[in-house]
Order: C-alpha cells, then structure tokens, then sequence
C-alpha cells in the first residue's frame, strides 16, 4: 500500500502491508470529515447531500489479504469478483432534513442508478435510454421501485457474469464451463451453497437475461475470449 507512512499503526505486530492498508482508510476517514468540515465551513452542509460508497468489495492487492481485517465478513470473493465480496458494497447517505438519519435501508441499487437519482434529486429530466432508476424515494424514506434484475458482466479473467433477481443471485464463470450457480441470498449470503439443480426454472431465465441484457461491444469481443456465441 503506497502511503507516506503508517502513521498509527507503524508499530502493530502486523505485515507491512495491512499497516499500509489501515493507513490509507484512515486518510480516507479524514479526507471525508474534511470534505464534511468544509461544507458547514460554507453554511451549505444542510443543502448538500453527501453519497460515500465503493466501486467494488475489499481488494487483495499489494500484499493486502482480505481475511486480515475480514473485510468482508460473510460475503464470498473480493475484488474483480462477481460474487457478493467483490460487487456488494454499503452507501452511506447524508442530507440533513432529507435522508432521515440513523436509519438503515436494505434498498438494492447500483452505480448506474446514480445519474437518474441525482436528476431527480436536482430536478431535471435524466437522459432517455438509461438502464438505472432513481432511488431517490430510498434516499427519502419513502417506497421505492425495484429493479426486475441486476446484471453484471467482468471481463479481466475471461468472461464472467452474474445476475441478481429478488432473493436470486447467479453467477456464471468461464473458467467452471459456463455452468450458471444459483444462490438464495437472504437464506445464503455467502453464497456457499449452489441450488441451481433445485430451480431450473429460476435458472433458465437467468440464462436469458445473461443473453438479452448485454450488448456486444468490440472492446470486449466474448467470442474472442471464451468462445461462446
């Protein structure tokens, strides 16, 4: 982890590389009370709504091992992973007078619901053709539509899907012949347990969604990587 210096932890019994690993989320922490401190600095802390997440889970880069803090606790993978280890991550919320505070919310959402959120939030159309929706009622407290599904698609290591609908999450890795595993999340959230065999019913449309959801992009060439399709 390439910090200026471990800072507090320069001398825990611990490897060089997990020192460097909490010294850069304690920047992080600060970096964000900064950002929070210069807000109210402005008198515009309570008309501003500050959103805190993550791109993916826990990394295992650099040294880094992502059982040594454990993480991500219960949920399988890291990052460039598409199980819940690499892709489910928490979001923080804050607006004052508007995000009611101290409250917890189990709202699925994704990045690509950020753009319509925000337009809604601001009050402009958001552009047509978007997959996302506003979660601005989540954010609100208020009942919120729902995704039919979420799809994901990684390309790095082959060609890797994974779908989650409702209680369902999929996964489909190219290196395991492409066999779709089928996971109940709320009964399972460590995806330790493949169900597939029980529902394949609930598979066969997760199969096609894997297909319909996902348009073909020369950047990423599927027929060149894995040979499917």
């Amino acid at each position: 982890m390439e910090v200026p210096n471990y800072g507090s932890y320069k001398d825990k019994d611990w490897p060089n590389p997990e020192k460097g690993f909490a010294a850069m989320v304690e920047r992080l922490d600060q970096a964000v009370g900064s950002v929070l401190a210069k807000l109210a600095e402005h008198n515009i802390d309570r008309n501003t709504i500050v959103i805190f997440t993550s791109d993916n889970g826990s990394h295992q880069e650099g040294g880094h091992k992502v059982d040594f803090f454990d993480s991500n606790g219960v949920y399988k993978g890291w990052k460039r992973d598409l199980y819940e280890g690499g892709i489910h991550v928490p979001m923080i919320a804050r607006w004052p007078g508007h995000v009611p505070a101290g409250k917890t919310s189990d709202q699925i959402w994704a990045f690509w619901d950020m753009l319509p959120t925000v337009a809604d939030l601001v009050g402009v159309p958001a552009p047509s053709g978007l997959d996302g929706l506003s979660m601005a009622n989540a954010l609100l407290g208020k009942p919120q539509q729902n995704h039919e599904y979420l799809y994901w698609e990684f390309h790095e290591r082959g060609f890797d899907q994974a779908v989650r609908m409702g209680k369902w999450k999929a996964v489909r890795r190219s290196r395991n012949e492409d066999r779709i595993e089928l996971y109940d999340l709320p009964a399972d959230p460590g995806e330790t347990k493949d169900i597939s065999d029980s529902h394949p019913d609930i598979v066969k449309r997760i199969d096609q969604i894997m297909s319909s959801a996902r348009t073909e992009s020369t950047e990423f060439p599927v027929r060149k990587q894995v040979g499917r399709r």
